[in-house]
């Protein structure tokens, strides 16, 4: 399953904030954008939320992201 993603870095807490009106699922992450540190929280935060793995499949430098929910 491919999924858009919005992240909003260096939030206070990592959390799902909304999902928006095209579908897209605007996240909170609290780790910087500096040496995928980002990119690694959101992975472990899916990871902890859904029980699944995923792979970020386009964006690993931008704030918009897709990924894959991989079984």
């Amino acid at each position: 399953m491919i999924q858009n993603i919005k992240v909003i870095t260096n939030a206070p807490k990592s959390e799902l904030k909304e999902i928006m009106t095209d579908g897209t699922q605007k996240v909170a992450i609290s780790a910087i954008p500096e040496k995928g540190k980002a990119n690694k929280e959101l992975i472990k935060f899916y990871k902890k939320k859904l029980g699944k793995n995923i792979k970020i499949i386009s964006g690993e430098s931008n704030c918009r992201k897709r990924i894959e929910i991989l079984s």
